[in-house]
């Protein structure tokens, strides 16, 4: 990867070139690294059916798991997004990585329920810290196609959930807790890369000092703004809060309902989030050619009639459903985020910290309450009560046409 630094900017227009042009490889290398953070996050929930049996956990403890991990996450990123906003940090990216190293290593030797709770913490802050800045980097490196970049980025972390469940039931599933290791050799490669990022991010910062920032500013009211704010928070709210019943009990579900094995479970959930990272693709150059609002109807509400026939369905129309809801679902997010972020030019950091904070947050709050319920009602009751969730994307009829944000 080349240092931008070895030559200086000599002239305006190069300096706008810095700025326009889609830095392709730059954005790759951070959904590269993207799908690493994000295999170690889905590898937590990938083996919660080996912890729960080792460690005799019940539905609720493996609830706070997730609220550990989910929660650290949501907590400091949004701290992180207004921080980097005003001063940004092009070295914290390898740093974040580097708290995922330490959580993995501990995950690996843990031998109580605290340490895996404090291990599960460790990999949130890591993700806490990645998600914000690699967003930036993204958007920086876009080239005005913001959509498409989002897409990109959106999508290695989407890959790197899908194949966790897989790495996770033929590597750590028969060999046992301790080869959890292996996979910080993952986050050694991350870390290495995210720091040829930090390089070109702060080569760009250097490039760009002192030129004055073009914002595609639009003339909708505080109030719009705000009301098109907590939309998008709410139908945040409404994907996440189903995606967490996914992540974290859909292999108990397909266990319990159709008595397949872990291993089969594992596949079965692979079969789900591959099927989110297909969609996540092709989401963002439909968001980038008819704006946002599209996408997010299509996303949320569009994926209602699968959502409330799977509780109901057979083993092999179940199969099929979780691939089309997760294909469907799956580019709502990336369209949550561009949109909030044209709704509030020049805030990335601060956007990007609070929806994907949004995102983990509910999504671990949504995996303990949903692990109570499951505790007391089962796991086909909290199937068929998520699947009305996606009904909140009526919702998405307040939210401004992509003609109102772009005008400037």
């Amino acid at each position: 990867m080349a240092d931008a630094t070895s030559e200086p900017v000599s002239s305006p227009t190069m300096a706008a070139a810095a700025a326009e042009v889609t830095v392709l490889p730059i954005i790759l290398a951070v959904s590269f690294c993207h799908m690493i953070n994000d295999i170690m996050q889905s590898m937590i929930s990938s083996i919660y059916p080996m912890l729960k049996t080792d460690y005799a956990l019940d539905f609720w403890q493996i609830g706070i798991l997730t609220l550990a991990f989910q929660c650290t996450a949501s907590l400091l990123q949004p701290v992180i997004g207004i921080v980097t906003d005003k001063k940004p940090f092009p070295y914290s990216l390898p740093v974040g990585m580097g708290s995922t190293f330490i959580g993995l290593f501990m995950l690996a030797s843990a031998h109580s329920y605290a340490v895996l709770v404090v291990a599960a913490s460790l990999i949130g802050i890591g993700s806490a810290v990645f998600h914000p800045e690699s967003s930036r980097v993204a958007r920086l490196a876009s080239g005005g196609r913001y959509g498409f970049a989002q897409s990109v980025f959106q999508v290695g972390g989407n890959f790197g959930q899908s194949i966790g469940p897989l790495l996770a039931a033929f590597i750590i599933v028969p060999n046992g807790q301790g080869s959890v290791a292996w996979f910080s050799i993952g986050a050694m490669l991350g870390i290495i890369i995210l720091t040829g990022v930090a390089r070109w991010y702060k080569a760009h910062m250097i490039a760009n000092k002192g030129r004055k920032r073009v914002l595609n500013v639009h003339n909708l009211s505080r109030r719009t703004v705000a009301i098109a704010l907590a939309v998008l928070a709410l139908l945040t709210f409404s994907k996440n809060a189903y995606m967490a019943s996914i992540g974290s009990y859909y292999t108990f579900f397909v266990i319990e309902r159709f008595g397949v094995t872990v291993q089969q479970s594992q596949i079965m959930l692979f079969i789900f989030l591959g099927a989110v990272a297909l969609g996540t693709v092709i989401g963002g150059p439909i968001g980038d050619r008819f704006g946002s609002k599209v996408v997010i109807w299509f996303s949320i509400l569009g994926v209602l009639p699968f959502t409330l026939a799977m509780p109901f369905a057979n083993l092999p129309v179940t199969i099929a459903l979780s691939a089309i809801i997760g294909f469907i679902m799956a580019s709502s997010f990336p369209a949550i985020v561009v949109m909030a972020q044209e709704l509030v030019p020049g805030r990335v950091g601060m956007i990007a910290g609070i929806f994907f904070g949004i995102a983990f947050g509910i999504g671990g709050i949504a995996a303990a309450v949903l692990g109570i319920f499951a505790d007391h009602y089962g796991i086909t009751f909290v199937y068929t009560v998520c699947a009305f969730l996606p009904a909140l994307g009526l919702l998405t009829i307040f939210l401004p046409g992509k003609k109102a944000l772009r005008v400037a």
